[in-house]
């Protein structure tokens, strides 16, 4: 069932769309007409480009492809079966392996050991010394405080992490990953 609306209802709605419109067409022309030179001079000059902005350095997906291949590898010459990891700087995955045989925890440790690695740019076997002294870091989403990280670092920051799950031991999981990192600087 369709309501009327009441005249003053009408003139309201009518008067505020016209409204809306005419600010809306004033707008456009004046952002149209107005140059350089009608900035208004309160306005502050611009920033050269390389001041607003940053590059980072980041792994190709053949360089994480090649170094989670080459972190698979290891992990194979020593029969074991995992899963390996390679995310990004902002812990985003650039590409996960998930080896023949490997357990199905090991897909998702292996993620969050790199996220891990490159978010403290440090080995996940070190990062778990710390959790005497802060036991809650482990609360953290997404984070896994098990060896088995390695942080991939380009002059000093971290660029990129690999992560290894599926060793029987984390000491294993992280040479695997190590090895990773190391084919990286071949």
């Amino acid at each position: 069932m369709q309501q009327k609306l009441s005249k003053r209802a009408r003139v309201l709605t009518g008067g505020t769309l016209a409204a809306a419109l005419a600010i809306g067409g004033v707008g456009a022309w004046s952002a149209s007409a107005a140059g350089p030179e009608s900035a208004p001079a309160a306005a502050a000059p611009a920033k050269p480009a390389d001041e607003n902005t940053t590059e980072r350095t980041r792994l190709t997906i053949d360089a994480a492809t090649d170094a989670a291949r080459a972190a698979m590898n290891a992990a194979a010459k020593e029969n074991q079966r995992v899963s390996v990891a390679v995310v990004d700087r902002d812990g985003n995955t650039i590409v996960t392996l998930r080896g023949d045989g490997a357990g199905p925890q090991s897909y998702e440790a292996a993620e969050e050991k790199a996220f891990t690695a490159v978010s403290w740019n440090a080995p996940t076997s070190e990062l778990t010394k710390r959790l005497d002294d802060a036991p809650t870091l482990k609360d953290i989403p997404g984070t896994l405080f098990l060896g088995g990280g390695a942080p991939v670092a380009s002059e000093g920051a971290p660029i990129a992490g690999i992560g290894v799950a599926g060793a029987p031991s984390g000491d294993l999981d992280e040479k695997f990953a190590q090895a990773g990192v190391a084919s990286l600087t071949k």
